[in-house]
């Protein structure tokens, strides 16, 4: 990490305070030996990942008040993992994916940063999907549809992954494809509802977005 500038911030949710190590800003770049390029991911690409959105702001504001216990979690394109962080605080069970081949190494060192117990992770690729994460009870995510084609990507991984019973938590900024991966999860049998956050005074500007919330109690072949 030392060719990156880092900034370190706490975030606080109620009691409980999340120390986080993230890039400075969305323009530092760091892929020497272009692993990343590889993969894809292109050099103005690159930084998204190491910036606390808002968007993620919202869904681990959010994932306060949830009662996990008793649940399987999984977190998709956690990026920072501000929300795995905080789930892991309230010793929850949560496993963190993302496709970025620098994620790993920031949540390891943010996880220390807040002297909490290791967070299961694993490096994904929807397109691609050979994981061994198994089920879960609960899948959130933040901004995750940048393209239409992620739409597909994303409602399919979600259904290789959601158990006979389960609720997807995604938060989405407005950039309008909120609808079309509701109607895919329809298909696996997730009922849907879209809502504004309904306080989000810790953000520096208003939010456009929305949370997504799907359901299912059953499997849908």
């Amino acid at each position: 990490m030392t060719a990156l500038r880092l900034s370190y911030q706490t975030v606080e949710f109620g009691e409980i305070d999340v120390h986080l190590c993230t890039l400075r800003n969305n323009q530092e770049f760091d892929d020497p030996t272009g692993i990343a390029e590889k993969l894809g991911i292109s050099s103005a690409n690159w930084p998204i990942f190491g910036i606390v959105w808002p968007s993620s702001l919202v869904l681990a504001n959010y994932m306060l008040d949830y009662k996990t216990e008793g649940k399987r979690i999984l977190e998709i394109g956690c990026g920072m993992a501000l929300s795995s962080l905080l789930l892991n605080a309230k010793n929850a069970d949560i496993t963190a994916t993302d496709y970025h081949p620098e994620v790993e190494q920031f949540l390891n060192r943010n996880t220390q940063l807040n002297n909490g117990k290791s967070i299961a992770f694993e490096r994904v690729d929807w397109a691609n999907d050979t994981s061994k994460l198994g089920l879960f009870d609960v899948i959130i995510g933040s901004d995750l549809l940048y393209e239409d084609q992620h739409v597909q990507l994303l409602a399919y991984f979600i259904k290789n992954h959601a158990s006979a019973k389960c609720d997807v938590i995604i938060v989405d900024p407005g950039r309008g494809r909120k609808n079309k991966l509701t109607v895919k999860l329809a298909e696996f049998g997730f009922i849907s509802s879209h809502f504004k956050p309904i306080h989000t005074d810790y953000l520096a500007l208003p939010f456009k977005g929305y949370i997504l919330v799907f359901s299912r109690n059953n499997v849908i072949a």
